[in-house]
């Protein structure tokens, strides 16, 4: 065996005992006895199986969405050692029968909007290219960005802000990968709304504000370039006539009387 290998087995052994530490982990165990010629590792992946098939069972009977959000939330803490082993681990982490575990907490903490903590299992998924399981029926990159950028605008809707270190963290991490235009729209709109949101704070007299509203209306007109019907056209001209009427206020420069020659 590896030493890659050994190591994984080690980090996923001592996380899942972590995991399984409680009535229903008990109860998993006795589910998935640990049969000849398999490590530790593989006997943990496949309880911790049975506690995700379990739990998605379980969700599957809440009709409510609000109500399965709460419950997503309970659950989470019980995953936490597996995935923290995971993250540990590294790209070979996760393979096999326990695969569609990680990607699952990590869409759970997105719809619970636990997004600094999803952030690390999000860069996971998308550098080591792990698929979602099937009941989702997109890629992985395409669901985390219309997810994420759903949510800020969402947000942003309601008179709110978004962290935009995610977004921005987000758009690096994906900006290279294929995905139908409208949902990169949403991106770039999340994007260019938190920075549209900021530059209406600056003084408009400023240097400063001409700079971040420029800067706002790039990620914008992107935005709308991508999707016609995104919702980005009256942020726009919101601030175009804002640039236009500071760069109306600001005098022009005199000009520099010629020396006598």
């Amino acid at each position: 065996m590896s030493l890659a290998r050994r190591h994984r087995d080690h980090v996923l052994a001592q996380s899942a005992a972590a995991a399984i530490l409680s009535t229903e982990g008990a109860h998993t165990a006795a589910l998935a006895p640990r049969r000849a010629g398999t490590t530790a590792a593989d006997t943990a992946a496949a309880q911790i199986n049975l506690r995700l098939t379990h739990d998605l069972r379980r969700l599957k009977e809440i009709a409510s969405v609000a109500r399965r959000i709460e419950v997503k939330r309970t659950m989470l803490p019980e995953y936490a050692p597996w995935v923290a082993g995971i993250l540990q681990a590294g790209k070979d982490a996760g393979q096999g029968v326990a695969e569609a575990v990680l990607p699952t907490i990590m869409i759970w903490l997105i719809d619970t909007g636990d997004f600094a903590a999803a952030m690390p299992l999000i860069e996971h998924v998308i550098l080591h290219d792990v698929p979602l399981p099937s009941r989702y029926q997109r890629s992985a990159p395409a669901l985390i960005v219309e997810e994420v950028a759903m949510a800020a605008i969402k947000v942003q809707q309601a008179g709110g802000s978004f962290p935009f270190p995610i977004l921005l963290q987000i758009d690096v991490l994906t900006r290279e990968i294929d995905m139908h235009d409208e949902i990169r729209a949403k991106l770039c709109k999340a994007i260019g709304f938190e920075l549209a949101t900021s530059a209406e704070e600056i003084d408009p007299a400023t240097p400063d504000f001409t700079t971040a509203a420029s800067t706002a209306l790039v990620h914008l007109r992107r935005a709308q370039g991508l999707h016609d019907r995104v919702g980005a056209k009256d942020r726009i001209k919101r601030l175009e006539r804002a640039l236009a009427k500071a760069a109306s206020a600001i005098p022009a420069a005199p000009e520099q009387a010629g020396t006598a020659g």
